[in-house]
C-alpha cells in the first residue's frame, strides 16, 4: 500500500492509498471557498447524552445523478480530481465534527452544557468504479481499504481532542446513503458515544466479557462463518432482522493493531460475508456496518475491536420501520429468531444443488 497526500483547492487534506506506487496527484481546479464548519455539541441533562448540532450539514449532496457523482474521479464535480484511483480517503466537505469549528460557550443561559465539535469527519471511496460495491471487488482491494481504515485510525486516534474513531459503511438509499458510489465514513469523536459508554460499563463490570462471549458463540448455532482468526456469528440478542458481529480471535483494541496474517483474513472473510448478505434476498442488501473500536483513552483495554453489521430488510420487498417502542424508548422487538437468520446466511453462501 503506497500513500500519497494532497490538499483540495479549499484546504482540505485527501489521501490516495494505491497498490502500486508513482502517483502524483493532480489539482483541485474547482477553486472552492474555505470550509467553515459550525459545530457545536450539546449535553442532553436528562439522559448524558451527546447531540450535535450542524446546520451547515443542510446543504450537502443529496442522491445526485450518476454523471454528478462527487466520488467519481474527475470532472468538477468530483471531489477528487486525479483520473483514477484505487482507495481515497477526504475530509468531508460538509462535517459533523471538524477541528476548525469555532469555540462555544460551556453554558447558556438554558444550563445545557455546550462544546465545539473538533473532531474530524473522512470520506474513505473503496474505487472509482462507481457501478461496484465492496462485495464485488477482488481480494487484494479489499485489503487495500482495510489498511486505510487502520492508517486513518491511527492517525486520528492522535489528533488532540479526539476520544473514539468510528469507521463505517451505509448502503443503500432504504438506510439513508445519500451517495450510491461505493464508499464509507470515518468519523473521529470529541466524547466517548452512548453506545460504547453502555459497553464500557458492561465490560468494567465483567472482565474478559469479550472472550466469553466469543467463546460462547464459536462452536454454536449463530456462527456464520470462522478462520484462524475470526469468528463472524448472530449475536443471541440481535436487534434487526439481519445483523452480524465479526470479531477477531485475538483481543486488539482498534483496526490499527491488526497483524499482517489478521488482515489477510479479515479481507477474505468481511468479502464472503457482504456477498452472503447480497445473497440473502438476490438483490443488494441495504445495511450500516460499523468497525466499534476502543476509545482512546480511558477504558482502552477493556473494548475489543468488532464489526457490527445490520439491515433493516426484514424480507423481500420488505422493510423494518422501528416503532415507537423501539424509536421512543430504546426497547428492541426482532421478529428474525438469531438462529434462523445465521442458518439463512449459511445457506446463502452454499453453492446451488
Amino acid at each position: 500500500m503506497h500513500r500519497t497526500r494532497a490538499r483540495l483547492s479549499d484546504g482540505r487534506e485527501i489521501v490516495y492509498y494505491d497498490e502500486a506506487p508513482g502517483r502524483t496527484p493532480v489539482p483541485d481546479p474547482r477553486g472552492l471557498p474555505p470550509v467553515e464548519p459550525v459545530c457545536e455539541v450539546r449535553r442532553d441533562p436528562l439522559t448524558g447524552d451527546h447531540v450535535t448540532i450542524t446546520a451547515h450539514r443542510n446543504a450537502r449532496t443529496f442522491l445526485p445523478p450518476a454523471d454528478r457523482c462527487p466520488l467519481c474521479p474527475g470532472g468538477l464535480a468530483s471531489e477528487i480530481p486525479d483520473p483514477a484511483y484505487d482507495v481515497t480517503v477526504f475530509e468531508n466537505r460538509f462535517p459533523s465534527f471538524d477541528a476548525r469549528t469555532p469555540p462555544a460557550p460551556a453554558t447558556a443561559p438554558d444550563g445545557v452544557e455546550r462544546a465545539r465539535g473538533a473532531g474530524r469527519c473522512e470520506v474513505v471511496c473503496y474505487t472509482d468504479d462507481h457501478s461496484a460495491s465492496l462485495a464485488t471487488l477482488p481480494v487484494s482491494r479489499v485489503r487495500t481499504v482495510v489498511d486505510a481504515w487502520a492508517d486513518r485510525t491511527a492517525e486520528l486516534s492522535a489528533l488532540p481532542d479526539v476520544e473514539q474513531v468510528y469507521v463505517f459503511e451505509n448502503r443503500g438509499a432504504e438506510i439513508g446513503a445519500t451517495l450510491h458510489h461505493p464508499h464509507g465514513q470515518i468519523y473521529a469523536y470529541p466524547f466517548v458515544p452512548p453506545r460504547t459508554g453502555r459497553t464500557l460499563a458492561m465490560a468494567a463490570a465483567r472482565p474478559g466479557l469479550f472472550g466469553d462471549v466469543l467463546a460462547a458463540e464459536r462452536d454454536g448455532p449463530r456462527v456464520v462463518l470462522a478462520g484462524e482468526h475470526w469468528t463472524a456469528y448472530v449475536p443471541a440478542a440481535a436487534r434487526w432482522p439481519v445483523e452480524v458481529h465479526l470479531t477477531p480471535h485475538r483481543h486488539v483494541p482498534d483496526l490499527a493493531a491488526l497483524d499482517g496474517a489478521e488482515r489477510d483474513e479479515l479481507a477474505v472473510l468481511y468479502r464472503d460475508l457482504l456477498r452472503r448478505c447480497d445473497a440473502l434476498y438476490a438483490a443488494p442488501l441495504p445495511y450500516v456496518a460499523g468497525w466499534h473500536q476502543a476509545p482512546v483513552g480511558e477504558g482502552r483495554d477493556l473494548v475489543r475491536l468488532h464489526l457490527e453489521l445490520f439491515s433493516v430488510r426484514r424480507a423481500a420487498g420488505k422493510i423494518k420501520y422501528l416503532a415507537g417502542s423501539e424509536s421512543g424508548m430504546g426497547a428492541w422487538i426482532n421478529d428474525v429468531p438469531p438462529e434462523e437468520a445465521a442458518a439463512r446466511l449459511r445457506a446463502a453462501g452454499e453453492p446451488p444443488a
